[in-house]
């Protein structure tokens, strides 16, 4: 059985994220929205398009690639589609989805278009009124995957027209009709503002409709609390890792309330044994930590929590708990991702701080041009290495390739973690 998802919804407004269609106040900026729906438990995301002019309309849709770079769930867009251009512009900054505007006498003929070309599972349709479902009834399974209800009051009409799986706007929060929504067969699933807000606590929200019956995609855990072993305090000791990194942000306790309240919120909580109390990491500070894993070792005596950590783990501002050195003895770094972070930032310490005889500061005192025929000349290289019967060759060939692509990155801001991302979403 299919679970019912959660849907939150960004609207766009030059390239801003802004309240609603009617309502264009400038929210908390994108990214960090765009972010929190990825780790709060939302299962898909509605980005619209609220452009007036092609200008508009194109600083919206790179934005909208800037928000699938940094998300983890799907992106269904839709806005301002009048072509099936606009449709491929979406799917190419990386939408698994679009929705057409039922309101638009263009979008029958644009459905049947996409349905064709694109795949129908990858055509959506809006409605806020059953007259678009009337007149199309005869082809609307054959161009649409799926609908959006924009007035819950019409889905008695919905159904005596057509059997497509359906969405349902609630701007307020009524758990009694949200239930006896998602209970239809027909539906897939629930948004509106009422889920929009940076307040709303989804998991705790599916947590609720699963205790009603209603299948959804929560964290149902494979090891319960009696099947870890506690220590004399009745606690057992996490280890708390960044999902993205590895690196090691924090050590902290949980007793068995508490870790019922990580898996029902998704937010690791903690046992304060100083303030002998519960402890939700972040209440306080805002630097939540959103739970992606969580591991018991082979003696089932310790839980390693693999979390998108917002802002700082430490109390004292630092990233990581784990910073002040004991001993250290040099060795070579291995880690691949670690050793272009390191070389990018002597680069960077290079440009703000000149070192005479460097060749990094000749590189950008010569300026673009410059780093842009060393970057050239260094892939001819490589091609010209790779015709050869000798690996190192080709090794050390590569070696000054990425050299000259970091000083590039420098020179135009562009981090490690913004090239990462991009290969992480081919």
């Amino acid at each position: 059985m299919d679970h019912k998802n959660i849907v939150a919804t960004i609207y766009l407004k030059n390239g801003e994220a802004v309240k609603s269609r009617e309502d264009m106040t400038i929210l908390d900026d994108w990214a960090t929205l765009a972010k929190f729906y990825s780790d709060c438990g939302v299962d898909k995301i509605y980005v619209f398009d609220l452009s007036t002019t092609d200008e508009e309309h194109e600083k919206n849709i790179h934005r909208i690639h800037d928000i699938f770079r940094m998300v983890e769930i799907p992106l269904c867009a839709g806005g301002n589609i009048n072509r099936l251009e606009d449709m491929k512009k979406y799917f190419y900054a990386g939408c698994k989805q679009v929705m057409l505007n039922g309101a638009k006498t263009v979008s029958i003929s644009l459905a049947e278009e996409g349905s064709k070309l694109f795949g129908k599972d990858r055509i959506l349709v809006s409605v806020e009124n059953v007259d678009f479902l009337f007149k199309n009834r005869d082809v609307l399974n054959e161009y649409f995957h799926e609908m959006l209800v924009l007035d819950p009051e019409m889905i008695d009409g919905v159904e005596n027209i057509t059997d497509i799986p359906y969405v349902v706007t609630y701007d307020t929060f009524d758990e009694e009709k949200m239930v006896a929504t998602l209970r239809r067969e027909n539906v897939r699933g629930i948004c509106g503002a009422c889920i929009d807000h940076t307040q709303a606590d989804v998991m705790r929200m599916k947590a609720s409709f699963v205790e009603r019956g209603i299948h959804m995609d929560n964290f149902a855990p494979a090891l319960k609390w009696w099947d870890l072993k506690k220590n004399s305090d009745g606690m057992v000791p996490v280890i708390v890792q960044d999902y993205r990194t590895a690196e090691v942000l924090m050590l902290a306790y949980m007793n068995e309330e508490a870790f019922n309240a990580t898996i029902t919120s998704g937010k690791m909580t903690y046992y304060s044994r100083s303030r002998q109390q519960l402890w939700l990491k972040g209440e306080t500070s805002g630097h939540f930590q959103f739970v992606k894993s969580l591991t018991a070792d082979c003696d089932y005596d310790t839980i390693l929590a693999k979390v998108s950590q917002v802002g700082v783990a430490c109390h004292t501002g630092a990233r990581s708990c784990f910073f002040r050195e004991i001993v250290k003895k040099q060795y070579i770094e291995r880690n691949p991702l670690q050793v272009f972070e390191d070389v990018y930032k002597v680069i960077l310490d290079r440009r703000e701080n000149p070192k005479v005889g460097s060749y990094t500061n000749y590189l950008f005192d010569k300026g673009i041009d410059k780093i842009l025929q060393k970057v050239g000349q260094e892939a001819t290289e490589i091609v010209i290495a790779a015709k050869n019967q000798e690996p190192q060759e080709v090794v050390e060939e590569i070696s000054d390739f990425l050299y000259h692509v970091m000083v590039l990155m420098a020179e135009k801001g562009i981090t490690w973690e913004e090239v990462t991302e991009e290969l992480a979403q081919r």
